[in-house]
């Protein structure tokens, strides 16, 4: 059985570990023990220090990189993935930044994880918290190689991008954008309360 191996960045911090024995991820905490602050970007893409506290205070818009207090030993040949918690994102709106994190087994510092507040409120996580979800993942050995002919059809698929299970024109959705509703001229007083109408257009 493949090992991936765990250094804590401080003596507080806790090892994660599968919630069940059918679980292919393990989850991963929020961990500011020896931390002071914390950095990241506001909706209008403005960089910022933060203090932390041990909790980390996330506004709408705000994309945070959130220590894990971990370091991993990834074995060559394997990387790990980092994705969203399904309650967290569907329940507060705290999804991952960069939709899925990718942790090269070459990758030898703290693991941040990237997170988003894409709801209208503020998001206060304390360490301890489950903020993410990681699994290791076998690599697949390949080469990159220059083709002289451009790759043909292999399937039914018709188009490019956003065109899985399009095999015909028929097959496409059709959207509808409705009409304005009719601008209703409006009317003003002037001199002794007489209405003039506003013409509509020029």
């Amino acid at each position: 059985m493949t090992t991936l191996k765990l250094w804590r960045t401080h003596s507080s911090n806790v090892l994660p570990r599968k919630q069940t024995t059918g679980s292919a991820c393990f989850d991963l905490m929020f961990q500011g023990h020896g931390k002071s602050e914390y950095k990241g970007y506001t909706r209008m893409n403005k960089p910022f220090t933060r203090p932390m506290h041990n909790q980390i205070v996330i506004q709408p818009g705000d994309r945070i990189m959130v220590p894990t207090g971990l370091i991993m030993d990834i074995p060559e040949g394997y990387s790990v993935r980092v994705h969203a918690r399904s309650g967290m994102s569907l329940k507060v709106g705290l999804v991952l930044a960069n939709a899925e994190g990718v942790i090269d087994s070459d990758y030898v510092e703290e693991v941040m994880v990237l997170v988003y507040n894409l709801s209208d409120n503020s998001i206060t996580i304390q360490t301890g918290d489950r903020i993410a979800q990681a699994e290791l993942i076998k690599d697949a050995e390949y080469t990159l190689e220059e083709t002289a002919a451009r790759p043909g059809v292999k399937t039914t698929r018709v188009g490019g991008m956003g065109s899985t299970g399009v095999t015909s024109e028929a097959d496409t959705i059709k959207i509808t954008v409705a009409e304005p509703p009719p601008v209703i001229p409006q009317s003003e007083k002037r001199g002794r309360g007489r209405p003039k109408k506003i013409a509509s257009g020029s």
